[in-house]
């Protein structure tokens, strides 16, 4: 007899998109939609508890199973490496991440490149794919200000409009991957309740290719 199904889903927008496309699914839990500040929500006759988790969390909820599965961003599984399963990319969510430069900039190679970023790990990865020596500049909040004081020559970031980058005089200069949602499990997880699992893929990636 399959078990109780714990779902981790980002706070915000995004994890209201993602939880419709489970409720078409079958996998539907109507308190979740109820205007409260309460964090899980369960739906025992489905067989299915949610949890709203920030968003930079889920992997680390899914990886260390007190979630079975969750819905994360392509930059957190790529900076992080969670030791977990892709299963499906949810085509939505959709952004870049990209390195982006005051307008005019050239690199001058003859020295080593300062990137100001969130994700170190990326930047330091596609940097040393090409061969350019970095100098990382971690930070956590509003980066785009790093060139303009001179903390930095570029910054490596999440770009999904670009309006904030051209209203701060920068522009993107290189895309560096296509960032959107993925479906992911935890690897016991998808184990020990494959059935479950493999029922919810099989819906949602049913839905996604209605839309396309």
């Amino acid at each position: 007899m399959d078990t109780m199904l714990n779902i981790a889903l980002p706070k915000g927008r995004l994890g209201e998109r993602v939880y419709d496309m489970f409720e078409r699914a079958g996998f539907f839990c109507p308190a979740i939609k109820e205007n409260s500040r309460k964090l899980i929500f369960e739906n025992t006759a489905a067989k299915v508890r949610y949890f709203w988790v920030k968003p930079s969390d889920v992997a680390i909820y899914v990886e260390r199973g007190a979630a079975d599965i969750g819905v994360a961003g392509k930059d957190i599984l790529l900076e992080y490496e969670p030791d977990i399963y892709e299963l499906l990319d949810l085509k939505t969510g959709i952004c870049r991440m990209a390195v982006a430069a005051p307008a005019g900039f050239r690199d001058d190679t003859a020295r080593t490149l300062r990137v100001a970023t969130k994700f170190a790990n990326i930047a330091q990865n596609y940097y040393a794919s090409v061969g350019r020596d970095i100098d990382i500049i971690h930070l956590n909040g509003s980066i785009e200000i790093a060139p303009i004081l001179g903390l930095s020559d570029v910054i490596v970031d999440i770009v999904e409009t670009g309006t904030t980058l051209k209203e701060n005089h920068l522009e993107v200069i290189e895309t560096i991957v296509p960032i959107s949602a993925r479906l992911v499990a935890n690897k016991s997880s998808y184990k020990f309740k494959y059935t479950q699992i493999a029922a919810l893929v099989r819906e949602i990636a049913l839905q996604l290719e209605e839309h396309t």
